[in-house]
């Protein structure tokens, strides 16, 4: 009964193999042994080239041949190795988006859930994926290296930064975000100055004069030495104080650094409520921190606008369903991410370098209720 059994077993074991459901030939000492592209095409009836081009270059054959040679594969449960197959082809099929942030402070944000929507569209109608790299064990250089990717959308940084530079020395494509990238490196970001002149204005038109300005950390610690972003922001925050007889350094002018998220929005709200006489506006560089002051005030028993008014920065989904909905400058996250992307993949596809473009997109106020 037993000796049956096994003769059974055996039998089913030769019959999956010969239809391919179990993904693996039989080797004579009973254990798995993987498909190979030899038994596709020998099973295809084509050379092991075909089978190549099938999986890798499948515009090198007719479109009949590669479904034959495909439906083979699957038939015997083929599965490519995309270790082998990124060697083979120098390709990962992987763009990669270099934050300076850790997964959770970006994911976190819904800017940037924005922003990666734009560059999913094209990913996708690539038939790309798209792999997010944060610092590894606290080095972005280190991540940087070790990111298998065909090249990247570098956001945050600047150009003669460690990570930049280690992306030069490897020679894969690269496009940078909200940076004052060189001309040889293409780039895409909005008029930071523009937008932080218009948020500002408004907040002096409305009659403020105790004023807070929200940022994002900066790692610097000193207004003099920002950099990319910060400095654009805060030149547009200058360009409008000025016009009212005002500077950043104005006794009733203040900044304040924190975390870009909803809990560095509560911590600067806590520090700007020991300030005397208390700012009547919050001017936010970023749209989680507005909303992180709005919940602290709530909190605290303060009234939105009247008691304070806050101004964010991005126009998020979320902006508008807040209550009360949140004054903002309009920045367009998805389009931003969208170029960035059309522009790596036409990098990836020229035959010769391209010359790089410099894309600047245009911001707007979007005045609702909360100042």
């Amino acid at each position: 009964m037993t000796k049956q059994s096994h003769h059974t077993a055996t039998d089913d074991a030769h019959a999956n193999d010969a239809n391919g459901t179990n993904g693996h030939k039989r080797a004579h000492n009973g254990a798995a042994r993987r498909v190979t592209i030899s038994d596709i095409a020998r099973q295809a009836g084509v050379s092991k080239t075909a089978v190549s081009f099938a999986f890798n270059m499948p515009g090198r054959l007719s479109a009949e041949t590669t479904r034959h040679i495909l439906d083979v594969a699957r038939k015997l449960g083929y599965t490519p190795n995309p270790i082998a197959r990124s060697l083979n082809t120098r390709r990962t099929h992987a763009l990669g988006l270099i934050v300076p942030q850790d997964i959770p402070a970006v994911l976190s944000n819904p800017f940037f859930a924005e922003l990666m929507s734009g560059i999913g569209e094209v990913c996708n109608a690539e038939g790309m994926s798209l792999m997010l790299v944060p610092p590894m064990r606290g080095s972005l250089v280190e991540a940087t290296y070790a990111a298998l990717v065909d090249g990247c959308i570098v956001t945050g940084l600047e150009a003669d930064d460690k990570p930049v530079r280690a992306l030069i020395q490897r020679q894969i494509p690269f496009v940078m975000m909200d940076a004052d990238a060189p001309r040889d490196i293409a780039s895409v970001r909005i008029d930071d100055c523009a937008g932080a002149y218009v948020s500002m204005k408004h907040a002096l038109e409305q009659g403020h004069r105790q004023i807070a300005i929200v940022s994002f950390a900066s790692f610097t610690g000193r207004v003099e030495d920002y950099a990319g972003t910060l400095k654009h922001r805060f030149d547009g925050y200058r360009k409008a104080l000025k016009e009212y007889g005002l500077t950043l350094n104005s006794p009733d002018v203040h900044v304040l650094e924190c975390a870009c998220n909803v809990e560095g929005g509560k911590h600067a709200f806590t520090r700007l409520r020991q300030i005397h006489p208390r700012p009547t506006v919050v001017v936010a560089l970023s749209d989680v921190i507005a909303f992180g002051v709005i919940e602290a005030a709530h909190t605290a028993g303060l009234s939105i606008p009247q008691d304070l008014a806050v101004i964010g920065f991005d126009d998020v989904e979320a902006s508008h369903l807040l209550r009360p909905a949140l004054t903002t400058v309009r920045q367009p996250a998805r389009e931003k991410g969208r170029r960035a992307a059309e522009l790596f993949i036409g990098m990836l596809r020229a035959d010769e370098p391209l010359e790089p473009q410099h894309v600047m997109l245009p911001v707007e106020l979007i005045v609702r209720e909360s100042a």
